[in-house]
């Protein structure tokens, strides 16, 4: 079985190429990726397998078209604290994980203390969302909302080296 890897520099070549297959389609069978690999299907599943152990690979999911779900606004908004105590990072960080809307959330650099990606309905319930969710916040001081026009490229793979 090997052992477990400890940096992405232990990847070698056949990794990474498993690597970006999978990303493309994670459905992708121990037969799929041997041909694809020109492995054994055994010795794709067991470097698949390596690299899930490893947390290399953390997880897999379908991507769903939004708009065939009822979504037709995507939005990033950049949240300003207040204050910046530890209280009212948990605080804030709590309730981006209790609204559906929020989909990502990344604190930063630079004046923004927090960039936020957010799916919604329509216009109205990205406002109700700002207006009676995150501006009463009491860690929130200011917020900024910029709605996306256009996907040009949405949530490509990660790069990989070849190995």
């Amino acid at each position: 079985m090997g052992q477990i890897m400890q940096q992405t520099d232990s990847l070698d070549a056949t990794d990474s190429r498993l690597l970006s297959a999978l990303q493309r389609d994670a459905t992708l069978t121990a037969q799929d990726l041997g041909e694809r690999l020109n492995l054994s299907p055994s010795q794709a599943a067991r470097r698949r397998q390596r690299l899930e152990q490893a947390g290399v690979i953390t997880g897999y999911r379908a991507t769903v078209a939004p708009d065939r779900i009822g979504l037709g606004v995507e939005a990033f908004i950049h949240v300003v604290m207040a204050a910046h105590s530890e209280e009212n990072a948990r605080d804030f960080r709590r309730l981006c994980y209790t609204r559906a809307e929020i989909v990502a959330a990344w604190t930063l650099t630079g004046e923004a203390d927090f960039l936020l990606r957010v799916w919604c309905a329509d216009l109205s319930a990205l406002s109700r969302l700002v207006q009676q969710a995150l501006l009463p916040h009491p860690a929130v001081a200011r917020v900024q909302s910029q709605i996306v026009l256009d996907r040009v490229k949405p949530d490509a793979p990660l790069p990989l080296a070849a190995g």
